[in-house]
């Protein structure tokens, strides 16, 4: 593949970044959508250059994916890619050869270090240190104390086993949690109990963690339902880095009302972003987060640098990181 590509792109990344980024596809010639798009969860909008390009960078048009005949390789800013995620797209992608990237790599550290901050500050009962300060200003040490808890030793089940579940697997090493995942295909090189939805309750019934890492889309919406919310463990606590849609969230608030579940740290919901007025802000044991999980300094820079990885592993014709099609 010696020739010159042309690489589209449609995501606003800082100019330090994109000039870092067109020097470094010399000799291929970047073209810079005319309608760039500021989050990598926006669906990017028709744009006449794409017509030429090879390569997308971004989140190009899941139409323009499918029809251009052109587009060997798609690479998407997100880890996420539900909205590409069709029977058309794959089937049309296939035939012509043509390849679809994730940055699942880019966000799998921040997002395990964000799920796993969230333990920690609950198991310490940080949130309600927080609250006391901004309000009664007591000190309730014995209180806080027998509050807190350890991870140390503790059972966790995680709603799916890909980037982001790994890493965290990782993380939680050194407290030897005793960790189950749910996954559709197991390998058989989890190194973690692996449960399959006849098998889910069980593993949910002992569990003092349950994590959501499902990708969106209709075959997960609201699979966190109130059902699998009763096959919890009671006092459980639930968190979601995943996507919203995936949790039945009234389910969830009930829940939370009824002292079933024990807290609930979201940083992902439906919609986002969300209504100042919705109940789940106001809903006991809640601590969300506006969707930052994947965010760290030089997150522009890292998804450049993963994509200009995969850039030269297509060139060169080897294996690409992240491909989901």
């Amino acid at each position: 593949m010696a020739d010159a590509l042309r690489i589209w792109c449609n995501h606003r990344f800082p100019p330090d970044v994109l000039a870092a980024l067109a020097r470094a596809v010399h000799p291929h010639r970047l073209l810079l959508a005319e309608r760039p798009v500021d989050s990598n969860l926006a669906a990017g909008s028709d744009d006449e250059t794409l017509a030429d390009a090879d390569v997308a960078l971004g989140q190009p048009p899941v139409e323009a994916v499918a029809a251009l005949p052109g587009l060997r390789f798609i690479h998407l800013t997100s880890a996420g890619y539900e909205r590409y995620d069709r029977p058309s797209v794959r089937e049309t992608l296939a035939a012509r050869g043509a390849v679809l990237t994730t940055s699942s790599t880019v966000y799998a550290e921040p997002c395990a270090e964000h799920a796993l901050a969230m333990m920690l500050a609950l198991a310490r009962a940080l949130p309600d240190s927080r609250d006391e300060q901004g309000g009664a200003r007591g000190w309730p040490a014995a209180e806080r104390r027998a509050a807190s808890r350890l991870l140390l030793g503790q059972r966790m089940v995680l709603l799916g086993f890909g980037a982001i579940a790994r890493r965290l697997v990782e993380l939680l090493a050194p407290f030897r949690v005793e960790v189950a995942a749910l996954r559709r295909h197991a390998r058989g090189d989890e190194r973690v109990t692996i449960v399959d939805p006849a098998t889910l309750p069980a593993a949910l019934a002992t569990a003092d963690h349950v994590v959501d890492l499902l990708p969106g889309g209709e075959a997960t919406r609201h699979f966190v339902d109130a059902s699998l919310l009763a096959a919890m463990k009671p006092g459980a606590r639930f968190y979601n880095v995943g996507r919203g849609s995936t949790v039945d969230q009234e389910a969830l608030a009930a829940a939370l009302r009824s002292g079933r579940l024990g807290a609930a740290c979201l940083d992902v919901t439906e919609p986002e972003p969300l209504p100042p007025d919705h109940p789940l802000w106001t809903t006991p044991g809640c601590l969300i987060t506006p969707h930052s999980a994947g965010g760290r300094d030089g997150e522009a820079a890292a998804q450049v640098a993963h994509f200009l990885d995969n850039l030269a592993r297509f060139v060169r014709g080897e294996t690409l990181i992240d491909r989901v099609m």
